[in-house]
C-alpha cells in the first residue's frame, strides 16, 4: 500500500472518529440519534441502499446520524451515479454523505527464499451518498410512504420469538442485567421491573450481543473484561451497537437513557477513541458480526440455506 493510501485512510479514520467524538463530548450518544427525534417512535430501520439492502456497520451510524441532523424522513440512500442511472438527478447544490468500503485483497510477494507468499491485505475506501430527498426525478417508488409498522405487542412478540430461537440460557431475578462469560448465562431482572416491554427487550439485545462473545460462537476475547477498563469499554461499546442494530431490525425502541452502570462508559468511549482511531471501525464491525450471528440462529435464515 502506498504512502498515500495509508495517509487516506488514517485522515478517513480521524475525520470520523473525531466527529463521533464531537457527539460524546456533549454527553450524546450518535447511534441513539434516530430515537431521541420526535415522532420516531417505531419508525426506525437501517438505512437502506438503492436497491433496499440495509446498510451494515459504522456506515449504519454514519448514515443515521447525518439522516438525524438533516431532517430526512426516508431511510434510503444512493450515489450521484445510482440516481442518473434511475433518469434521476441530486439537486444543485446538495451536499452528500460519507460512508465506507471496507475489504480485503490477497497480494503475492516474494519471501527472499526464491519463494512468494501471499498477504491478506485490508483497504478501506469513502464514497459519497445522497439521501432520496435530495434527489429529483426518482421513480415513483422511492417517493412512497414508509410502510406501516406492525403493533407494538406483535413487535414484542417478534422480538422474544427471536431471542428464544438463539439458545440462550436466560434467567430472571435480582436487580442487575449482565452476561456471566463463567456460566453463559445472561441473568435480567424480573419483567415486571422494567418500565415496558421495549425496555427489557433493548436490555436482553445487548447482553445478547455480549452472549455472542463465547469461543462457540462469534468469539470475542473477554478475558480481561473484568480488569481492564479500556477492553470493558470496547466490549460495552460493541454491545451498545449491536443492540441498536438489533432494536432497529426488530421495529423496538432502545433504552434511550443509558443505564446507571453503563453511563459511566462515557468517558472511557471518549478516552479510547482519543488513543485509538480506528476503535470505532473496530466496534461497529465487531457489532455487526454479533447482530449477523444472532440473525443467522433464526429458522428462516437456516431453512433459506437449505434451500439455497
Amino acid at each position: 500500500m502506498t504512502s498515500k493510501n495509508e495517509k487516506e485512510r488514517v485522515d478517513l479514520y480521524t475525520r470520523i472518529t473525531d466527529r463521533i467524538v464531537a457527539d460524546l463530548e456533549q454527553g450524546v450518544r450518535p447511534w441513539m440519534k434516530p430515537w431521541s427525534v420526535a415522532n420516531t417512535t417505531g419508525r426506525i430501520s437501517r438505512p437502506l441502499r438503492h436497491n433496499g439492502e440495509p446498510y451494515s456497520g459504522l456506515n449504519v451510524l454514519l448514515l443515521w446520524s447525518e439522516g438525524t441532523a438533516r431532517g430526512y424522513a426516508s431511510p434510503m440512500w444512493m450515489t450521484f451515479k445510482q440516481a442518473l442511472e434511475l433518469g434521476a438527478a441530486v439537486r444543485k447544490g446538495e451536499t452528500g454523505t460519507t460512508v465506507i468500503y471496507a475489504s480485503r485483497f490477497t497480494k503475492t510477494e516474494a519471501n527472499g527464499n526464491e519463494g512468494e507468499v501471499e498477504r491478506d491485505i485490508p483497504f478501506l475506501k469513502a464514497y459519497t451518498v445522497f439521501n432520496v430527498e435530495q434527489i429529483d426525478g426518482l421513480p415513483d417508488r422511492y417517493r412512497g410512504v414508509s410502510e406501516p409498522t406492525s403493533q407494538p405487542v406483535e413487535r414484542i412478540a417478534q422480538a422474544d420469538r427471536f431471542f428464544h430461537n438463539t439458545g440462550a440460557i436466560i434467567r430472571h431475578g435480582g436487580n442487575q442485567a449482565f452476561y456471566s462469560p463463567s456460566s453463559d448465562v445472561i441473568q435480567l431482572p424480573p419483567f415486571e421491573s422494567f418500565r415496558d416491554a421495549e425496555a427489557y427487550v433493548g436490555t436482553l439485545s445487548h447482553e445478547s450481543v455480549h452472549w455472542t462473545a463465547h469461543s462457540d460462537r462469534v468469539g470475542r476475547d473477554l478475558s480481561r473484561y473484568p480488569r481492564d477498563r479500556s477492553e470493558r469499554a470496547r466490549e460495552e461499546l460493541i454491545a451498545e451497537l449491536g443492540s441498536c442494530f438489533l432494536c432497529a431490525d426488530l421495529g423496538i425502541v432502545p433504552e434511550l437513557e443509558p443505564r446507571l452502570d453503563h453511563a459511566s462508559y462515557l468517558q472511557s468511549w471518549l478516552s479510547v477513541l482519543a488513543n485509538d482511531k480506528r476503535a470505532i471501525f473496530q466496534a461497529a464491525a465487531h457489532a455487526q458480526r454479533a447482530a449477523a450471528y444472532l440473525h443467522g440462529l433464526q429458522p428462516q435464515v437456516s431453512e433459506e440455506k437449505e434451500a439455497a
